[in-house]
């Protein structure tokens, strides 16, 4: 397989494409007086136009014309017309390499322009660096090395050579970033981090893959797997402030490189890459392992509450024909004592008469139970499941210390 280039094919065409569109024709080819003052020193229609066309793409893209190299129509036809010149005879133009060259050197004197020297690329090479260190995106990488060659005043050198100047930048940028992410870690650390990538016999599997492969649904054994790897997390010491050293940029493909990364591939990797691989990751793992497990506590409380609801609407409808048979007494009850107090009788002996004092007596056990269900909290309802809530609550607080 092929080394993979830094530019994709609209990246080409965005950099160093002729435009022929009208509003990029207007920009970039639309010709002063002074230009055309000078174009009309040639002497030959066909001069005259090979040279506008030079001075225009001198200007933008930034580079000469190639030779046997014929502009898009358009772009002949719009700096055609401003000098009066029939685009068809543009064919004519530089037969003779001298007429050619002759043109070249002109311009770069009209235009105080210059080819590209070894300072100009150092120039650009350090613009370069500094976009990479921001993103690791191959066009916005060469759109720096392009931008720092025209504003030092240079031609463009070949695409080739500009890219391979963004390809350096990227190289850097990422050893830099490599490098800002371990240089302070120790070395017996950077050991452990290798050793992630090991099978470790009590799992059966290597611990890097065990930190990856956290169970995600709400669950008491799943909360407590999360503490678990947050525990582990912890103990391999790795500053979640590292990644303020770095771009957000360079640490995001970090991390989608890691993302992609097996275990198995990343020992292939040279020690400097592998370890701020492994650094990127453990502290994009505890970031997320983290809010993975207060996101899950939460959601087993809610749960909790939920069911704890449930029982008592449960309980409620379970009690209806005790609670109908209460009801009963009761109207029972005021009916006893609305007759006595109608009739002038005793209310107690009309009471235990007609409903039955004794039996009244026997139902005030059910009705305190009645109400002391039916007052009952969901707090006291969730206390009921004391015995599950143990199984993670214990371990979930102890993970974590939380601040008013």
């Amino acid at each position: 397989m092929g080394k993979r280039g830094l530019l994709k094919v609209q990246d080409r065409q965005r950099l160093f494409d002729i435009p022929t569109d009208e509003d990029g024709l207007i920009r970039h080819y639309s010709l002063s007086s002074a230009d055309r003052l000078e174009i009309g020193l040639r002497r030959r229609e066909h001069n005259q136009l090979g040279f506008a066309v030079q001075l225009c793409l001198m200007r933008y893209p930034g580079r000469v014309l190639a030779t046997d190299e014929t502009p898009p129509r358009a772009m002949l036809k719009y700096v055609a017309e401003q000098i009066g010149a029939d685009a068809g005879k543009f064919a004519l133009y530089a037969r003779r390499e001298e007429t050619r060259r002759d043109h070249i050197a002109g311009l770069m004197v009209y235009l105080a322009a210059r080819s590209a020297t070894g300072q100009d690329r150092r120039a650009a090479l350090l613009a370069a660096i500094q976009a990479a260190a921001i993103s690791d995106d191959g066009g916005a990488i060469a759109s720096a090395t392009v931008a720092m060659f025209r504003e030092r005043g240079s031609l463009l050198p070949a695409i080739d050579t500009i890219e391979r100047i963004g390809l350096a930048a990227r190289a850097i940028a990422r050893r830099r970033a490599e490098r800002a992410l371990i240089e302070e870690i120790s070395v017996a650390t950077l050991q452990s981090l290798d050793k992630l990538l090991e099978v470790d016999p009590a799992i059966g599997q290597t611990r890097f893959h065990w930190l990856r492969s956290a169970p995600d649904a709400p669950g008491a054994s799943n909360l407590v797997g999360l503490t678990e790897r947050i525990a582990f997390l912890r103990k391999l010491e790795i500053d979640p402030k590292l990644q303020m050293r770095i771009s957000s940029g360079r640490w995001d493909q970090m991390i989608r490189e890691g993302n992609a990364t097996p275990a198995w591939l990343a020992n292939d990797f040279n020690a400097s890459r592998r370890h701020a691989l492994i650094v990127a990751q453990i502290i994009k793992l505890g970031q997320k392992l983290t809010d993975d497990a207060v996101s899950m506590f939460i959601k087993l409380m809610g749960r909790l509450f939920s069911q704890a609801n449930n029982r008592k609407k449960q309980r409620h409808m379970d009690c209806r024909p005790d609670t109908a048979k209460a009801l009963r007494m009761f109207l029972d009850t005021i009916t006893a004592l609305q007759s006595a107090n109608d009739y002038g009788r005793n209310a107690l002996e009309v009471l235990d008469q007609e409903v039955g004092w004794h039996r009244l007596l026997r139902m005030k056990p059910e009705l305190e139970s009645m109400v002391e269900d039916n007052e009952a909290s969901p707090l006291t309802l969730a206390a009921e499941q004391y015995a599950t809530v143990n199984k993670y609550a214990g371990a979930f607080l102890e993970a974590f210390t939380f601040r008013s």
